[in-house]
């Protein structure tokens, strides 16, 4: 028994000393670059195969196919793949979601060309490069082990590393060849895993899908090590290694026999899923992947030739039907991914575990070998295994409400090689189990028939997803979840709705396939193949379902019509593009017809000339002379040309104009038109006020800012009048009709002077007043106090106390936001005041302390179910959705806020301006200035009676500022709580009724704007 027991320890350390290796690899390149490397476990499986090519088919001696394998071929390749694939993501800003396509795409492409060069087929004839005695092995991990520990602690280049790990661009400002340290990075991690690959292949199958998904598996050593400490990843896998060989000893009768053998001899898989689906995940900096712009419409013309193509093949006959007949089955399950993750923005890799089991039910219900029912007939089967699976979309659903990015991909990951080796592995699940078609559709063509069908209903439920109510929601969520949240979007609700629906389409595209094929084949369900279809959905277009149908000819065309691997080196190489193309391919041929397209030639005409003339002439004749040659700004905001007679642009890449100029189209198609309600960029200087307290009217017509008085209501709202009774002209003749800043409440919630609205510019539409939508009376301790008393506080904030690894952040903060009142904090960096914002907007839980609604206890109600409250907020960096148009993302602030009001998007877009030739733009081609109204306007769309704003003037110029600061001004006459979190404290003191100053986590003052500003400029003095 203890020779048994020794004898099983070495092989389990020889088993841990290899997995040792590939999780010191992972750990590595993460630590130079933050990449986790999907495609370890290929480049493992290539290096392997190099070595047995050199000494077996060329007869090179073991020493020097190992010396040419481990140190030239397996650096180059780690070198390259930073240099080519990974080094111009970084160059872009490292998106954690294109690192990751492009990582798998790696995988793909050198498991679609290892196909290619040496085939399908497994290999038994490794060299053995080390005996099968563990210790040389443990040997090796461990002095790999300790040299990179000692290289990272005590050299400069070790410092180097943790300093582009932590901040690339800053490392790179101080002097750190970031470069250089990722190549390095990329060149060691290529090394172990070559050395991997070539240690395991003589004990295990040598082929292009079973050996890297072997190594991927053992991915848990690096989690568990929280891809952080070398010697947890050792210890971690020679425990596992260990405990995977004495598990062998066990032989149990009855129905754990099978089970206990699947763990015995899968036990990293169980590592793996455990770590991805319980331990904290990993990859802090990671985030859901983002659309860079919004999704191009696909023209109707395209659906025609799609579904011309999809009805030729019923025209075809013997094998070519025979292989036809899987596109449409391949193209559901595609579709699953579209609405997983090209719509919710939810990276999946366990799509081809839920086709599987969707294959697996309907053929045991078919069969009647499902525990508990009948046989059925397949189409009945087919129908009850979707409902069977879809609930199972919870696995990924239910991680995916906490997990981003990396951590959650492993978590999908997990589950699909979870799936694969306990359930279509095991024989007991798949033996002797055949699969016919339904009864009338037994023929390739009726067969083919009743696959377009199900794909056209496939089709109108993404449709339902992708479209409406419910489409935007989840677009919300991929662009921007916090956005999302804040504008009352049930975010993990939505999540899981999606991938209970994914699971679903995947089910039925899984059952189609294997019933097209009359097998079932554990094989069609790998987990690779699920990194290959989400490769593929995601260069080919992840939200468009005619990208789907695409990727799903392709696949099966290529493979069909040329040698294996064919597709899934095609499909490698375009993932492994993204870094240089991020749009994709189509954004890619559209930039390149644009260049090869020939360039217009314009010509002035005569009126032209002579005007670039004059304005040539008076650039020369301004005073003061030019820098470097370029001539300065004329007088009287007249246009200024470059030498070569062309606009000059403002510091937005934009042209300037004159005043009396009219709306023109920006590089980007946008209108630039302050004459349309926009708002314009001026100098950031306050100006002096106009008489009678109204506000200034710049050159362009455009509201200035005005000191901080009530001016008088004149009487029914009307506009203020000169000595003639006339209304007072702007310098356009116009007659001003500018909002006061602070309007007084009438009556019934209306606003005096509300008939009245503000001019923006010569010809601009009135603009209405702030949302009047019903709204819901206060609870009833929140109503007005006593004759003369300050009204009752909406939101309030009792005894906060907020603690980060502690630190405290927030140490007993008391604070009330009162209805038709604007609420100010200031304090410097690090005060605390985005930790309060966080508390009250719901997303941050204090560690002590209330937040009351009224008398309602909201400490600890999600972000989206406050917003539902009416209390909305707006965020310190920008929280659009890039995807969607400016019209479209204030919908869904209406529809998901607080009082659904048909009237409320037109009524918000006019307010901020936004219901001009702005409208239908994508939010992604806006200036930051346009983006703020926008998301105040989403904000404003749902009613909020609790406005929560978060540094609103970041990124506005003076006059922007002054415009912003009357639309807050009239919300707060109208009844509205405004809490503003503000450094431009003369926007707080133009604005504020309020002030409160935060401290090291404490309120130190609290009173009116000019009193508390005041007493702190002077202590700021001292």
């Amino acid at each position: 028994m203890a020779s048994l027991t020794y004898d099983l320890t070495l092989a389990g350390l020889s088993i841990g000393g290899a997995a040792a290796l590939t999780g010191i690899g992972l750990i590595v390149t993460y630590r130079a670059t933050g990449v986790l490397n999907f495609a370890h476990g290929a480049i493992a499986m290539v290096c392997a195969y190099a070595l047995r090519q050199s000494t077996v088919e060329w007869g090179w001696p073991l020493w020097l196919g190992a010396l040419v394998t481990l140190f030239v071929l397996a650096p180059a390749i780690g070198t390259a793949l930073e240099r080519f694939v990974f080094r111009p993501l970084a160059v872009l800003g490292g998106d954690p979601a294109q690192t990751l396509v492009a990582s798998i795409g790696v995988f793909v492409l050198l498991v679609g060309g290892a196909v290619l060069v040496w085939g399908p087929g497994a290999r038994a004839d490794a060299p053995e490069l080390v005996s099968a005695d563990p210790w040389g092995q443990l040997a090796v991990a461990l002095v790999l082990a300790v040299a990179v520990g000692a290289v990272t602690r005590w050299t400069r280049f070790g410092r180097e590393l943790r300093a582009v790990v932590d901040d690339r661009p800053l490392a790179v400002l101080n002097g750190v060849d970031a470069d250089r340290v990722a190549a390095a990075g990329w060149a060691f991690g290529s090394f172990t895993a070559g050395l991997t690959g070539v240690l395991l292949a003589p004990y295990v199958r040598l082929d292009p899908y079973g050996m890297p998904l072997l190594v991927m598996e053992v991915v848990a050593v690096a989690v568990a090590a929280r891809m952080r400490s070398l010697p947890v990843a050792v210890l971690v896998a020679l425990g596992i290694g260990v405990a995977q060989s004495q598990l062998t000893r066990l032989h149990p009768s009855g129905w754990a026999q099978p089970l206990l053998q699947a763990v015995a001899t899968n036990l990293f898989v169980v590592a793996l899923l455990v770590a991805a689906l319980v331990l904290p995940g990993i990859g802090t900096r990671d985030a859901l992947p983002r659309a860079a712009t919004a999704r191009v419409p696909t023209p109707a013309g395209a659906w025609i030739v799609a579904g011309v193509l999809f009805l030729l093949p019923l025209g075809f006959a013997g094998s070519d039907l025979h292989t036809s007949v899987q596109v449409p089955a391949l193209g559901v399950v595609l579709l699953s991914l579209v609405v997983v993750t090209g719509r919710g923005g939810q990276i999946s890799l366990g799509q081809a575990a839920y086709a599987g089991l969707g294959a697996l039910f309907t053929a045991l219900l078919a069969a009647g070998r499902f525990p508990g029912l009948p046989r059925l007939p397949e189409l009945a089967a087919l129908a009850l295994a979707v409902l069977l699976v879809a609930p199972l979309g919870l696995l990924t659903g239910w991680p995916a409400i906490g997990r981003h990015g990396l951590a959650l991909a492993l978590a999908t990951f997990a589950v699909g090689v979870g799936v694969s080796r306990f359930v279509f592995a095991q024989p007991y699940a798949t033996a002797g189990l055949t699969v016919h078609r339904p009864a009338g559709f037994e023929g390739d063509r009726a067969y083919y028939v009743l696959e377009l069908a199900l794909l056209a209903v496939a089709l109108l439920a993404t449709r339902f997803l992708r479209t409406g109510r419910t489409g935007r929601a989840l677009a919300a969520i991929r662009d921007h979840e916090q956005g999302a949240s804040a504008s009352g979007v049930r975010v993990p609700s939505l999540k899981l709705l999606a991938f209970v629906t994914g699971a679903a389409l995947a089910a039925l595209g899984g059952a189609l396939l294997t019933m097209g094929l009359r097998a079932f084949d554990p094989g069609t369900f790998d987990p690779v193949r699920g990194l290959l279809w989400f490769a593929a959905v995601v260069v080919l277009g992840a939200d468009s379902t005619l990208g789907a149908l695409t990727a799903a000819a392709l696949l099966v065309g290529l493979d069909a019509g040329a040698r294996g691997g064919v597709a899934a080196a095609l499909i490698g190489v375009l993932a492994t593009l993204v870094g240089r193309f991020p749009g994709g391919p189509y954004e890619a041929l559209r930039t390149l017809t644009e260049r090869l397209r020939p360039a217009r030639t314009t010509r002035l005409t005569p009126l032209g000339v002579a005007a670039r003339g004059r304005l040539k002439a008076a650039g020369r004749g301004r005073s003061g002379g030019t820098r470097h040659g370029r001539p300065g700004a004329t007088r009287h905001g007249q246009l200024e040309t470059t030498a070569h007679g062309q606009p000059e642009t403002t510091p937005h890449g934009q042209p300037g104009r004159t005043p009396h100029e009219q709306p023109k189209a920006t590089p980007h198609g946008q209108v630039e038109a302050a004459a349309h309600g926009q708002l314009e960029g001026a100098p950031r200087e306050r100006p002096e006020a106009a008489p009678h307290g109204q506000p200034e009217t710049t050159a362009h017509g455009q509201l200035g800012s005005a000191p901080r008085e009530r001016p008088e209501a004149a009487p029914h709202g009307q506009p203020e009048t000169t000595a003639h009774g006339q209304p007072e002209a702007t310098p356009h003749g116009q007659p001003e009709t500018a909002l006061p800043e602070r309007p007084e409440a009438a009556p019934h919630g209306r606003l005096v002077g509300e008939g009245v609205r503000p001019t923006v510019g010569p010809t601009a539409p009135a603009l209405p007043g702030p949302p009047t939508a019903p709204r819901p009376q206060p609870p009833p301790p929140a109503a007005a106090g006593p004759r003369g008393s300050a009204p009752a506080p909406l939101l309030r904030a009792r005894g906060l106390h907020v603690r980060y690894d502690g630190f405290t952040a927030l140490d007993g903060v008391d604070l009330d936001v009162r209805p038709g009142r604007v609420t100010a904090v200031v304090g410097p960096n690090g005060a605390g005041k985005s930790t309060l914002f966080h508390c009250l907007a719901g997303t941050v839980r204090p560690t002590r302390g209330k937040v009351l609604h009224g008398t309602r206890d909201i400490t600890r109600l999600a972000a989206h179910a406050r917003t539902r409250l009416g209390v909305a907020r707006t965020f310190q960096q920008l929280a659009v959705f890039p995807s969607l148009t400016v019209e479209e993302n204030v919908r869904v602030g209406a529809e998901q806020g607080h009082v659904t009001d048909p009237a409320a998007v037109e009524r918000a877009l006019r307010l901020l301006g936004l219901h001009g030739p702005v409208r239908p733009l994508p939010a992604a081609e806006l200036p930051t200035g346009t983006l703020r109204r926008v998301e105040l306007a989403r904000a404003l769309a749902g009613s909020p009676r609790v406005l929560l704003l978060d540094e609103p003037a970041a990124g506005l110029d003076t006059a922007e500022v002054a415009a912003l600061a009357r639309v807050l001004g009239a919300l707060a006459a109208d009844g509205t709580a405004l809490l503003v979190v503000e450094h431009d404290l003369d926007l707080v003191a133009d604005l504020a009724d309020e002030v409160h100053v935060l401290t090291a986590g404490r309120i130190v003052a609290s009173g009116p704007p000019d009193q508390v500003l005041a007493t702190l400029e002077a202590t700021v003095g001292r």
